[in-house]
This record gives structure tokens, sequence and C-alpha cells, in this order.
């Protein structure tokens, strides 16, 4: 039975759809023939145009672009009994597209669930004061764990961020007394510190004032025109007390 030429060149436009891949700059192509991976495929493992031999070969698409992924809530027990609940953010993209194939059936899945187990691990590991104050370096410790992990599967983490801490309710209550106690601490502190400075400097006023007697005077002056300007009905004349001494002498020895 012989083949039109109609059927010839349909047949050879199949081959040629199923034959030719184009990848976009974003991607590469793991490409196995006969169920081995391939190597030296024409075109490479992109981007551009790539030729695959159809029924044979199997052409996997493997993006290069940074992937972020929410980690949802993780339950954590901090290493001072505190339970919380954390969720995080990872950074990460392929770097080995090969690897990410074959090394591990599922590499978005593998490395959410390492993201999770790694979250309670170096969180419950951790105080709730260095939980909610050292941020950066928890952040730090979490992406170097976590690359450690998938870098036998060809990704590699870029950061990881935690996102929320949501504290119990009586947590919460008893941060927010433990701040208020702060502040009042840090009050009561400073209105000392102001009371001490206020003294010495009324001892070096004083000081001055004996050395001067005609300092006094001026300040009782002084203290007359501020009584005045108040409109009072009464004025009062502070009089030295050496003025009175010879007075209330005179009357201790009758």
């Amino acid at each position: 039975m012989l083949i039109s030429p109609i059927s010839l060149l349909v047949l050879l436009l199949v081959i040629v759809f199923l034959g030719f891949k184009v990848l976009p700059e974003y991607e590469r192509a793991v490409i196995f023939r006969w169920g081995r991976l391939a190597r030296g495929i024409v075109g490479g493992n992109g981007p551009g145009v790539i030729i695959i031999l159809p029924l044979i070969d199997r052409m996997v698409r493997v993006s290069m672009r940074t992937v972020t992924m929410d980690v949802p809530p993780q339950d954590v027990i901090t290493r001072d009994n505190v339970t919380v609940k954390v969720n995080a953010v990872v950074y990460f993209r392929v770097v080995d597209p090969q690897r990410a194939i074959v090394q591990v059936e599922d590499y978005l899945y593998a490395t959410s669930m390492m993201a999770q187990t790694t979250l309670r691990s170096v969180l419950g590991q951790s105080q709730l004061d260095d939980l909610l104050s050292k941020r950066e370096q928890i952040n730090a410790d979490l992406q170097r764990i976590i690359d450690q992990q998938t870098e036998p599967w060809g990704v590699k983490v870029s950061a990881v961020e935690v996102k929320n801490v949501d504290l119990p309710q009586e947590m919460q209550r008893a941060i927010a007394r433990q701040a208020e106690a702060e502040r009042e601490r840090r009050a009561k502190v400073i209105h000392a510190e102001g009371e001490f400075e206020a003294s010495q400097r009324l001892a070096d006023a004083a000081d001055v004032i004996s050395r001067n007697p005609a300092a006094l005077q001026l300040r009782y002056l002084q203290t007359l025109v501020e009584i005045a300007a108040e409109k009072n009905s009464t004025t009062i004349f502070p009089i030295p007390i050496d003025t009175l001494a010879p007075f209330i002498k005179g009357l201790l020895n009758k």
C-alpha cells in the first residue's frame, strides 16, 4: 500500500510540530531518552529552540525564576515553654534543573516541607524574647539550614523571613504589663535624676549667695516682684533671719 504525498507531508508536519520545542528565557529543559537522562540534545537545555525525538524523548520544563513560597502557620513551643503560632516566607530558585528533577520527586513540595520542619526546629530552640527582638539572626539561621538541606536537589534558598508571631492573649497581656512597668521605672529614674541635679544646682546657688549677702537681697527683691505680679492684696516682705537673731536671743535670755 502506497502512502500518498499528502499523508507523508502531514506526518512530517506532525513530527516537526512534536519535535521542535521553544523555551522562554526563564525556563530550562530536562530531557529523558528511553527513560534515561539525555545529553547532547540539539539546542541544549534552553532557552530557545530545542529539537527532540517524538515518542522517544520526554521533556520536562523547569522554571529558573525565584519562587516565593508561604510557609503555613506552625505551632511552636519556645525554649521557655511559650506556645506561639509562626508563619514565614521562603525565597528560592532552581540552579541545577537536572538535579531538581532527578534527585527529588517534587522539589516545590519538598522545599515547603523542609521549611516547615526547620521553622519548628529552630524556633523551638529560641527564647520568646529572642524570637521577638532578634528576628534578623533567626532569619539568617533559617536560610542557612534550609539551603544546606536543599542543595543536593539543585535548589538555592536566597532568603527566609519570619512574617507573623501570634502570641496567646495571656502572654500579650503579660508583655503589655511588663512594658508599662518598664516605662514607669524609666519615668521614676528620670524624675529622680532630675531631682538630684536640681538639688545640686540649689546647693551651688546657696553656696554662692552665702558668700555674697547682696545676692540674697537681690533674690528677696525678685521674689517681691514675682508676688506683686500676681495682683495679690497681701504683700509679703521677707526679713532675713539674721536681722531677728538679736531680738530672739534677748527673749531667750530673759
